[in-house]
């Protein structure tokens, strides 16, 4: 049975598609999209075995959604694009209002109600009343972050509640959209007595929605 004429241009959009049907390669770009990683690091920061990351890269570098770049004897790889980025943001948002099923995966997985958007904690960033706490790691800290955040990782926030400020309101954030890192510095946070929620999204939602970061 001959194809229809425009099979083959249909051919070349189903590779995105089937690059992206594989749950462990849509792991590994929300990863990549928090900054850039050597293939050890992102197997380790995405819990999944080292020789299948590598594997899934080639896949996704062979559909131009990734980029690599060598540094000595190391190879750093992160999205191709910004473009990459919202696709993936559009995608995650598109998905989310048609399956209810993948809303009850979100709440059991984040075990949080909603917090503040983007747009949001941006009209707040000048308020005093309002801090804004990243619960990441120093390094992710250090390598971007939400202007005038303060750096409070969570294996150290139980410790250092005493230099958090009673009287303000605390956002917390963390890397991707399903970080559940946040999630658990608000819980621990309200059951202190603070006033909490997190970042929807966490960096990753706030660079996807047109926002600046800071390093250092």
């Amino acid at each position: 049975m001959a194809g229809f004429p425009e099979e083959p241009i249909y051919e070349q959009l189903a590779r995105v598609g089937k690059v992206l049907s594989s749950p462990v390669r849509l792991r590994l770009l929300d990863v990549l999209d928090q900054r850039e990683r050597t293939v050890e690091e992102l197997s380790e920061e995405a819990g999944i075995a080292l020789k299948n990351t590598s594997a899934q890269l080639q896949q996704l570098r062979a559909a131009h959604l990734v980029t690599s770049r060598k540094e000595g004897t190391k190879v750093f790889y992160r999205l191709a694009d910004e473009g990459v980025s919202r696709f993936l943001g559009e995608m995650q948002a598109f998905a989310h209002g048609r399956l209810a099923d993948l809303r009850e995966a979100v709440a059991r997985h984040l075990g949080s109600p909603e917090g503040v958007t983007a747009a949001e904690l941006a009209a707040r960033l000048e308020d005093p009343g309002t801090i804004v706490v990243d619960v990441r790691s120093a390094t992710a800290f250090a390598t971007a972050h939400l202007p005038g955040a303060v750096s409070v990782p969570l294996t150290e926030l139980r410790d250092r509640l005493e230099e958090l400020p009673r009287d303000a309101e605390i956002v917390a954030y963390c890397g991707g959209p399903y970080c559940v890192v946040s999630p658990e510095a608000v819980r621990l946070l309200r059951r202190h007595g603070f006033r909490a929620q997190s970042l929807e999204g966490g960096i990753t939602g706030w660079r996807r929605s047109g926002r600046s970061t800071t390093t250092g």
